[in-house]
């Protein structure tokens, strides 16, 4: 894949980080990555957003993003709350195909989740991925409550005839409960795509170099790392020692 469209099932679910694993782990294997945030919320001129923090985190990245609105909400929201232009799909499209030509993989991180508003128009980072031709890549919460919303997105990608690479948990606890554990089963069910990974919560706090040495780890060999899910899923499962 050139392009690579990541998204969450809702804010707050660990995009960027698995957005930084994913690209420290192509990087590893001697690709050239850039980032690009569609649209940058809730930070101000000035300070590091979350395409820099990729970076921080993943090394040597072409990071950019298309717009940066101060107020913690939706784009299309932030945009008119703030008397800027909106971002559209279009122009979503056209940046991430400019960084194709340039880089081995591009990896696309939206806001929000999938159905996120851009504009006044309602377009989405699907569209966005639509006009790409791109594979997405679902981000999603561990816990009780996940499987409902990675479903939604699922059958909103398949609805969309785009392709769903997969799954990864954007932040696995270090004393999982009962409800985590099970989804690790049911979350491929669900989402009919493959588990892809879990990134471990805190991972943001390493620092850079241990970030970058551990990242294969938590990714699957779909994403060009060393994750096994069914000996994830065998050790963590309800009931194991």
């Amino acid at each position: 894949m050139t392009v690579l469209v990541i998204t969450g099932t809702g804010t707050e679910v660990g995009k960027t980080v698995v957005t930084a694993a994913v690209a420290a782990t192509a990087l590893a294997t001697g690709r050239s990555v850039a980032v690009l945030k569609a649209a940058q919320t809730g930070v101000l001129p000035g300070e590091p957003g979350d395409a820099a923090e990729v970076a921080r985190l993943a090394g040597p990245v072409t990071a950019a993003e298309l717009a940066r609105y101060p107020e913690p909400l939706a784009p299309a929201t932030a945009a008119r709350r703030a008397g800027r232009a909106p971002v559209h799909p279009h122009e979503v499209a056209e940046a991430a195909a400019k960084l194709a030509t340039e880089h081995d993989l591009v990896l696309v991180e939206g806001a929000g989740g999938l159905l996120v508003r851009f504009d006044a128009a309602g377009g989405t980072l699907a569209d966005a991925a639509g006009l790409l031709g791109a594979s997405v890549l679902v981000v999603a919460p561990a816990g009780l409550g996940t499987l409902n919303a990675t479903e939604l997105t699922a059958r909103e990608l398949r609805y969309r005839g785009l392709n769903l690479a997969g799954v990864v948990i954007g932040s696995w606890p270090a004393a999982p409960d009962l409800a985590a554990r099970c989804n690790l089963a049911d979350l491929p069910d669900v989402a009919e795509a493959p588990l892809l990974g879990a990134v471990p919560a805190g991972a943001a706090a390493l620092s850079p170099a241990a970030f970058r040495t551990s990242a294969p780890h938590w990714l699957a060999p779909r994403l060009d790392g060393t994750w096994d899910a069914e000996a994830f899923r065998t050790r963590e499962a309800p009931g194991a020692s």
